[in-house]
């Protein structure tokens, strides 16, 4: 598994489903000046799958207070994207979900952030903080049957923020509204002071 934090993301021009709608050239530059959430999911009309796309989903309003886009992206064509849009959530479909969703049925999506299993031929449950800058600042990859948290993504996203802001750094299990440190020896001390 590659390590991408501190790299350029991968850049991809594919096809996506935004709006209900099938956009043929959707890609990584038109979300310059804006963070965003890569996730990478194994399958349409699966079971973990839509437990995180919904919850994703009815956390938007706090991704878009912090100047944060979201994308999820399978190996599924747009045409299985569409029809699991149109099922509804307790039929264990994503209806009601308004974020774009990225097919990657060539797979090369996958490959380039490393999170394709070779033995399934699916993605891994990657997720992907791509800054304004289109600079990855932090990766994690669950296995198939692991669902992520929301509420960390969202920590993690107010952690990089603070530090852009504040040019201080953030310790262990910090959120809003704890200390923070200098990145200093001085500041590491006034911190456990």
């Amino acid at each position: 598994m590659g390590v991408l934090v501190g790299k350029a993301a991968p850049g991809f021009n594919t096809k996506a489903v935004v709006n209900k709608s099938i956009v043929n050239d959707f890609c990584l530059e038109q979300f310059q000046g804006s963070n965003l959430i890569l996730f990478f999911y194994p399958l349409d009309f699966t079971f973990v799958c839509p437990t995180e796309l919904h919850a994703f989903q009815d956390n938007i309003q706090e991704f878009k207070k912090r100047n944060t886009q979201i994308v999820g992206c399978s190996v599924d064509s747009v045409f299985s994207h569409l029809a699991w849009l149109q099922t509804p959530k307790k039929k264990g479909g994503i209806e009601g979900v308004e974020y774009p969703i990225m097919s990657d049925i060539n797979k090369t999506i996958a490959r380039d952030y490393d999170v394709l299993s070779p033995a399934e031929g699916i993605a891994y449950r990657g997720l992907f903080l791509i800054d304004r800058h289109g600079i990855v600042r932090h990766q994690v990859v669950n296995d198939l049957p692991i669902g992520r948290s929301i509420e960390d993504t969202l920590r993690v996203i107010d952690a990089l923020n603070h530090f852009e802001k504040h040019g201080e750094v953030c310790p262990a299990n910090w959120a809003v509204g704890k200390k923070s440190l200098s990145p200093t020896q001085e500041g590491l001390e006034a911190y456990f002071n």
